[in-house]
């Protein structure tokens, strides 16, 4: 659908389908003449007016409201939380049992060069899993919030529907 209006009346708007294109200015201009006909436009066009004179309307795209950034951020909240469990889920058995593996070191046993090899490059895994773990807590609070936010939106959704009280 496009839209035009008169710079004459800006107040007047002819819908027709379709997009801009010279077919749709001159079914914009069979519904302005119908008008004309019909006495219902304000304006006097007797100096004549042509299809390249209509001015195309265009929607100005409204922003979105606070209430749908918040939710867009509560699903990203949400989305970051689900990726940090897999992570911490996929690396904590690894993570495990190189942490079992450390206390050989407090202890008074002798060990190899390829277990500490072994252990160094364990490190690596502990690393990253207990890096996971501690952002997956932190993301767990931001998270509780985010849903606490789709719980608001989803129930003012079940409110508004009819039959509902």
């Amino acid at each position: 659908m496009v839209q035009y209006t008169l710079v004459q009346s800006p107040e007047v708007i002819l819908t027709v389908p379709g997009k801009d294109s010279t077919k749709a200015r001159e079914k914009a201009m069979d519904q302005l003449i119908e008008l004309m006909d019909a006495g219902k436009l304000p304006t006097d066009l007797s100096e004549g007016f042509g299809p390249d004179q209509f001015i195309e309307v265009k929607e100005q795209p409204t922003p979105p409201s606070p209430e749908e950034d918040a939710v867009t951020h509560a699903v990203q909240v949400l989305s970051n939380l689900a990726n940090l469990k897999l992570k911490v889920q996929e690396s904590r058995t690894e993570a495990l049992q190189v942490r079992a593996k450390i206390d050989i070191l407090f202890s008074d046993e002798p060990v190899t060069e390829d277990e500490i090899a072994s252990l160094k490059e364990g490190f690596k895994v502990l690393k990253t899993y207990a890096q996971s773990n501690l952002r997956y807590r932190e993301a767990r609070v931001q998270a509780e919030q985010a849903r606490e936010v789709l719980d608001r939106a989803l129930n003012s959704a079940e409110g508004a529907k009819p039959g509902k009280k």
